[in-house]
């Protein structure tokens, strides 16, 4: 099978199920941006080097397949079995964030991110993350994906501490918002 069809040399595409959709479609959007945070964490996988925080993040970009394979798909239309984001997944990221999260000290301000490289990159992943929720909200009218929000939401949160992680695993700064007068 070629990897290119030309198919989409006009804006549009096909979503599980046969669906054509334009390229601009916020389903198309929030799909394609779980994919930019799953390659993103991938880069982070490769960089980080704790053992422990590759295996949550490979737990997380499995999922991330998951959701992306539920929103580039029609719910109406598609035959093919795809796993579903159950509430053990979200238990799994506040059980990640509660136990990293002792590990650190209590946060009294907003944190600039850029403490270290690690800690910018879960930060830059968060932010993606972010996006991809806001996508899903968007979609969620007349959709079943309120668990997928959910998740993300969660997901962000679990980055936003394993970013502060890794800036403490790797002597990094955490440098504080001083809101100018």
């Amino acid at each position: 099978m070629k990897i290119y069809t030309k198919k989409g040399d006009k804006g549009l595409t096909k979503i599980l199920g046969g669906t054509t959709l334009e390229k601009s479609n916020v389903r198309i959007e929030s799909y394609g941006t779980i994919d930019e945070l799953n390659a993103y964490l991938g880069l982070i996988y490769n960089i980080i080097k704790e053992e422990e925080i590759k295996i949550i993040i490979n737990k997380i970009q499995n999922k991330l397949f998951v959701i992306g394979s539920l929103l580039a798909s029609d719910p109406d239309k598609n035959n093919i079995k795809i796993p579903k984001i159950k509430n053990e997944d979200v238990i799994f990221l506040e059980k990640t964030i509660d136990n990293y999260e002792k590990k650190l000290p209590e946060i009294t301000k907003f944190i600039i991110p850029g403490g270290s490289k690690n800690e910018a990159l879960f930060n830059i992943s968060r932010c993606i993350c972010r996006r991809a929720e806001r996508l899903c909200v968007k979609l969620k009218k007349g959709h079943q994906i309120e668990l997928i929000i959910q998740y993300l939401n969660r997901l962000s949160d679990c980055l936003f501490v394993l970013a502060r992680y890794a800036n403490m695993q790797d002597d990094g700064k955490e440098i504080y918002w001083e809101p100018e007068n």
